[in-house]
């Protein structure tokens, strides 16, 4: 059945206001079929386990969504659920699928538009394309039922077996495909050509499916440079990229974008000439780190709380100390080989202003941009405590989804960062004693406060994203 929603909006205006619909994508068989030896081409660290990464933890996401943002799809609900052996709650080719308005499954909208027969044949011959598939094959895609190709689009496979091209196991980091920036959306080019398929997929999406008919001229797309198919060599240096986990919406007229090891600077550029060209934000500032597996995308190194807290990894994120107050080596130190970030703010028609630090950054967006009566506070990966800092980092201690103003999902294996989010006056709390509260009635969504919520995390953590990677906010309250 076609989604449909006629209250159905586009509307991001910061990172923190109380979440109302999003996109996400649910682990899918493709997943379970990725083999070692590909791992680091599909960007995974590791191979997972599906089952537990599904039933253990991801379902614990769902399950949490729906209750802020679609209760009656849950409430009364959750033990017949959690006792489905079949999952069929959180199968989107099953009758029994949740079906949400505002948590909406991109496998779903993607069987919507396979049912036009026009869409299907482009969309075959396209990822045909892109996967070498001979003639044969293709017509039989063509011909596949639309919910079943759609499956076969994202899993790799023909049934649950015969794998006929890769899976695209990062499609559940829905964020990097695109980004609701106000009322439009800025689709994005993925850095590594494991990610080619799920952006055709995205774009087709968007651009065909009538949720979002009304946003057709809003709809931006990152150019490629001229004669862009003219520059040597295989390697990102060059290239045009531009991936979501590093563009952040922080209040109505202020866009960060980072550049990184998956986001380049023409993709920067071409970012910034399209939003300004268009009027969609008057102010974009370009934070760049280094081009490094560790960091990857900038909400790897920080992501907003509250309109007055960040969470963030302070050894990237603070000024070097003056000269005189450093010790004797330090005067003989390469600058350029310090990993620091340089922070550039654009203002169209205006002399572009450089920013000491990170945290002067996200200090003068909650003070200024935000407005924040409070002052700013920083809660630090691993409690800024080597080797904890690094090693939760790594482990998205600061890759955290806000879905209101204070209450934020992370993971429960980043214990020194749990411990620094206690100090500054945060409840912890694990998703499955939540819930049981919500079910209940002991607590309510909408009065919930200044939480961290533990999500468990031994598989997904082992494809390198949080849960602000997995999530493609389309509309949020607005903070101001």
């Amino acid at each position: 059945m076609t989604l449909t929603n006629s209250d159905f909006k586009i509307d991001v205006t910061s990172e923190i206001g109380t979440l109302r619909t999003l996109l996400i994508h649910s682990p899918d068989s493709g997943l379970g079929k990725v083999v070692p030896s590909k791992a680091q081409d599909w960007l995974f660290e590791d191979i997972v386990h599906l089952d537990t990464m599904r039933r253990n933890e991801y379902d614990y996401y769902i399950k949490l969504l729906l209750y802020f943002l679609d209760p009656d799809k849950i409430k009364g609900k959750l033990q017949s659920v959690d006792n489905d052996d079949d999952r069929l709650f959180f199968k989107p080719d099953n009758a029994k699928f949740h079906a949400s308005n505002n948590v909406i499954e991109i496998q779903s909208l993607l069987a919507d538009i396979l049912q036009q027969a026009d869409i299907r044949k482009k969309l075959v011959a396209s990822v045909c394309a892109i996967e070498s598939c001979n003639y044969r094959l293709q017509q039989q895609l063509i011909d596949t039922d639309p919910v079943e190709l759609a499956k076969i689009f994202i899993s790799g496979s023909l049934g649950n077996e015969e794998m006929i091209f890769a899976p695209i196991p990062n499609l559940i980091f829905s964020r990097d495909l695109g980004i609701a920036v106000n009322n439009h959306m800025l689709l994005n080019k993925p850095a590594k050509k494991a990610r080619f398929r799920e952006t055709l997929l995205m774009r087709y999406i968007f651009f065909n499916h009538p949720l979002f008919a009304a946003y057709q001229d809003n709809i931006l797309e990152i150019p490629e440079t001229a004669q862009h198919f003219l520059r040597p060599g295989e390697d990102n240096q060059g290239k045009t990229t531009l991936e979501g986990g590093d563009v952040m919406m922080v209040s109505p007229q202020h866009l960060l974008i980072g550049c990184s090891e998956r986001t380049s600077i023409s993709g920067a550029n071409e970012a910034i000439k399209l939003l300004f060209d268009n009027d969609v934000v008057k102010k974009i500032t370009i934070v760049k780190i280094p081009h490094k597996r560790d960091y990857m995308h900038i909400d790897t190194v920080f992501t907003q709380v509250k309109r007055n807290t960040w969470v963030l990894l302070r050894s990237l994120a603070i000024a070097e100390a003056p000269l005189e107050d450093q010790e004797p080596i330090s005067w003989f130190t390469d600058k350029k080989s310090k990993e620091k970030p340089e922070i550039v703010q654009f203002r169209k028609g205006k002399k572009p202003k450089v920013i000491d630090c990170l945290e002067d950054l996200l200090d003068d967006i909650s003070q200024k941009d935000l407005q924040s009566p409070e002052k700013t506070k920083f809660i630090y990966s691993g409690n800024n405590t080597f080797p904890f800092d690094a090693r939760e980092q790594w482990t998205d201690s600061c890759n955290l989804l806000a879905v209101k103003e204070g209450v934020v999902l992370g993971y429960d294996r980043n214990d020194k960062t749990v411990e620094a989010f206690k100090q500054s006056g945060f409840n912890v709390i694990k998703v499955g004693d939540l819930l049981q509260k919500f079910e209940s009635g002991e607590l309510n969504p909408q009065t919930l406060t200044d939480t961290l919520i533990l999500m468990p995390s031994a598989e997904l953590s082992r494809a390198r994203g949080g849960f602000h990677c997995m999530s493609m906010p389309l509309l949020r309250d607005k903070v101001l």
